[in-house]
């Protein structure tokens, strides 16, 4: 059986949008399934492997996929999509057979509270908030000194956090994050640290000295520039939760997730 993406979406849409799973024919390779998964939400997380269960899973990690197995999961991992968990790998039947199988179940992501004018909010742990985030940091060991010195300049530290705790990937799937900042616009004073598909440019305006205070530029397509008076990390946030920002996200989707494209846990 050779899998497509539209085979793919066809057996989701079986699924539908509520807890489910299926089991697939035994001639279908169990890696072609994990591929196509990993080419549309990144990279899993693995809640089961040889059999063995993870014991850090738990409900914010996917925990729900593993419902219909009981104990009987060989391999089985988890891509965190919006509102949803999607699951992949091999299985026993009930008669004790392993075949692939495909599962979704409900994902509950925090709600962003609101935020008071003059209160002093940390915007990164606000944004794993948002994302309903559970991974490992990764990439903390990143050397921002060898980056800085490279550039020429500091860069913002929630930044830093933001590669540190997320790694390479996109919000939504959509806003991808740069892994370190570069210098394309730098005869007009700008600095890239993000981008989408749209060919929007998430930018630092670099007046001053103190990195923390550089407010956020996008350059769209068309170099036409919108200022925005906030840091990147809280930048990010207002755009995935506030459907009246000009960049929103939250016209198309009700909760918010961190695509990392090669990083997996287990």
């Amino acid at each position: 059986m050779e899998l497509t993406q539209s085979d793919l979406d066809d057996l989701l849409a079986r699924l539908g949008p509520r807890d489910g799973c299926l089991y697939l024919p035994g001639d279908l390779d169990p890696q072609d399934l994990t591929d196509l998964l990993c080419s549309r939400y990144g990279a899993p997380r693995t809640l089961v492997l040889d059999g063995f269960t993870d014991p850090t899973v738990d409900e914010s990690g996917g925990a729900a996929l593993l419902a219909p197995f009981g104990d009987r999961g060989v391999t089985i991992r988890a891509w965190a999509y919006g509102d949803q968990w999607v699951g992949g790998g091999t299985a026993a039947d009930t008669a004790g057979v392993e075949r692939p199988v495909l599962v979704v179940a409900r994902r509950e992501v925090p709600e962003p509270s609101a935020v008071a004018p003059d209160e002093d909010v940390d915007w990164m742990q606000r944004l794993v908030g948002i994302t309903g985030w559970t991974q490992h940091a990764q990439r903390p060991d990143a050397d921002w000194a060898e980056v800085e010195s490279r550039l020429g300049t500091a860069v913002p530290s929630d930044y830093k956090r933001m590669v540190e705790t997320f790694g390479e990937g996109a919000f939504d799937g959509f806003l991808s994050l740069n892994q370190e900042p570069w210098t394309g616009l730098g005869e007009d004073g700008l600095l890239i640290w993000a981008g989408t598909e749209h060919e929007e440019l998430y930018c630092w305006r670099t007046d001053g000295d103190d990195p923390d205070r550089w407010p956020v530029v996008v350059r769209s397509f068309d170099s036409e520039d919108f200022l925005s008076d906030c840091r990147a990390a809280e930048f990010v946030c207002r755009i995935l939760v506030d459907p009246h920002h000009p960049y929103t996200m939250a016209r198309y989707f009700d909760t918010h997730w961190f695509m990392n494209y090669y990083q997996a846990n287990g």
